[in-house]
C-alpha cells in the first residue's frame, strides 16, 4: 500500500487495512514510548508505582483532558469505553418501571450492559429505532425524542455509532434531553481523534457522562480510554473496582473521586501514560496538526464511500453531515445472497488481503470502512477490485 505515512505503523504491507475502527493501530514511535515506560516500571516497580506514577498519571490526565476540552478533575482513565459505560451503570439507582434508553445503532456490548442493568433492577430497556439507510439529523432527533418518557432515567447516545458510522447531532440532542430531565451517557468510543471534542461545551448543553477510547483514532496503545463525569455527579461516584481510595487519607487538593479512580489495584498504566505521546506525535505529522488530520481522513472517507456507492450502484445511506472517518454501506441483498457476512469478511481477508468488518445488522449485510493516515485511495481500490471479483459490483 502506498500511503506516505504507512511506514510509521507496523501494519502488514500486503494488507489493505480499512478497519482502523475496531482495534486501532498504534504507531511505532508510540509503542517505543510505551516500551520505555514499561522498562522503567520493571527496573524499580516500587519506586515507579509509589513515587513516579501519581505525578505522571496527573500529567497524562491533564494532557488528554486539554485535548478534548474538559476539566481534568472529572476525567478518569479506564481500560476501554465499555468499562466506562459499565461504571456509569453501576452508579445508577433504579426503581422498578424506570426506563433506560438506547438506540438501535448502539454498540452491542453497551446495549448488553444496559439490558442487564434494566433486567436486574426491574427497569425497562427502550430502544429508539433510527432508520438506516435514509438517515438524517432530523430522523435521529425525532426517533430519540419520541422514545423519551417521564420514566427515562438515562439515555445512551453515541457520538459516533459503531455499526453505521454516523456522527450523531449532539448539539441538537443534548439540550432536548436535558430539558426533559434525562441524564445522558455519551458513548464516544470513536470520537476523539475523529472529531474535535469539547467536553466542557457538551456538559454545558446536557452531557452527564462521556466515555471514549484512546486506542482508536488517537492511536494510543490498547488499554487506554477515559470516563469523564460532570462536576455535579462526581461526589459519591465510584469505580467498578473499590480499593484503598475509598477510605484513604486525601492529599491536599485531592478529591475522593480522584483518590478512588487513580488507584484500583496493580495494573499496567503505560497505555495511559503513552497517550499524550500519541497525541503529540500524530499531531506533528501534518501542518495544521489534528485539524488537518481530521479533515484529511474525512475527505478520504467521503471519497471512499462515493467510490463504493458507485461500484454497488446504491445511494449514500446517510447525509454527508453525519460522516466522520467511518462509512458503512448496506450491501445489495440481491447480490450473492448465499454468501454470509462472515464468509465474505473471511474471503476478503484471506483471498484478497483486504481487512474490514462485514456484519449482519438489522437484517442487512453491512460493510464498514474506517480510515486513518496509514490508508489511501489505493486501499479503497483494492476493496473495489475484491468486491467486483466476489460478484458485488453492479456491472461486470
Amino acid at each position: 500500500m502506498t500511503s506516505a505515512l504507512r511506514d510509521l505503523w507496523n501494519l502488514d504491507d500486503e494488507v489493505a487495512f480499512l478497519n482502523h475502527g475496531s482495534f486501532g493501530a498504534t504507531p511505532k514511535s508510540v509503542l517505543a514510548a510505551q516500551a520505555r515506560l514499561r522498562d522503567q516500571l520493571e527496573q524499580e516497580p516500587v519506586r515507579f508505582f509509589e513515587r513516579y506514577l501519581p505525578g505522571a498519571l496527573a500529567a497524562a490526565r491533564e494532557a488528554v483532558a486539554a485535548w478534548v476540552g474538559g476539566d481534568p478533575a472529572g476525567l478518569a482513565f479506564v481500560p476501554n469505553a465499555s468499562t466506562g459505560v459499565a461504571t456509569v451503570l453501576a452508579n445508577l439507582r433504579l426503581e422498578p418501571g424506570d426506563e433506560l434508553l438506547v438506540t438501535n445503532h448502539a454498540y452491542g456490548a453497551c446495549r448488553n450492559a444496559f439490558a442487564l442493568t434494566a433486567e436486574r433492577a426491574g427497569a425497562v430497556l427502550v430502544t429508539a429505532e433510527i432508520p438506516f439507510p435514509g438517515t438524517t439529523e432530523d430522523t435521529i432527533v425525532a426517533a430519540v425524542l419520541a422514545a423519551v418518557t417521564s420514566r427515562t432515567k438515562l439515555a445512551l447516545i453515541d457520538h459516533v455509532t459503531s455499526p453505521t458510522g454516523l456522527v450523531f447531532p449532539l448539539e441538537r440532542l443534548l439540550p432536548e434531553l436535558a430539558a426533559r430531565g434525562v441524564d445522558v451517557l455519551v458513548d464516544a468510543a470513536h470520537a476523539p481523534g475523529m472529531l474535535a471534542v469539547d467536553l466542557d461545551r457538551l456538559a454545558a448543553i446536557g452531557a452527564t457522562y462521556y466515555t471514549a477510547n484512546g486506542h482508536k483514532w488517537p492511536c494510543a496503545p490498547k488499554g487506554a480510554a477515559f470516563l469523564w463525569v460532570r462536576a455535579d455527579r462526581r461526589d459519591g461516584f465510584h469505580p467498578l473496582v473499590v480499593s484503598h481510595g475509598l477510605t484513604a487519607a486525601l492529599e491536599p487538593g485531592q478529591t475522593r473521586f480522584r483518590a478512588e479512580f487513580d488507584w484500583m489495584g496493580t495494573d499496567d498504566p503505560t497505555p495511559y501514560l503513552a497517550w499524550p505521546t500519541a497525541i503529540e506525535h500524530l499531531g506533528a505529522l501534518m501542518a495544521g496538526g489534528w485539524d488537518t488530520i481530521r479533515r484529511r481522513n474525512r475527505d478520504l472517507t467521503l471519497a471512499a464511500r462515493d467510490r463504493l456507492c458507485e461500484l454497488l450502484a446504491i445511494a449514500p445511506p446517510a447525509d454527508n453531515a453525519l460522516i466522520g472517518c467511518l462509512a458503512s454501506l448496506p450491501l445489495p441483498p440481491g447480490r450473492r445472497p448465499e454468501l454470509s457476512a462472515h464468509a465474505l469478511h473471511e474471503r476478503l481477508a484471506d483471498v484478497h488481503h483486504v481487512q474490514l468488518p462485514i456484519f449482519d445488522w438489522e437484517g442487512q449485510r453491512v460493510l464498514r470502512v474506517a480510515l486513518h493516515l496509514h490508508t489511501d485511495l489505493e486501499d479503497i481500490e483494492a476493496l473495489a477490485v475484491a468486491l467486483r471479483a466476489e460478484g458485488f459490483a453492479a456491472h461486470s
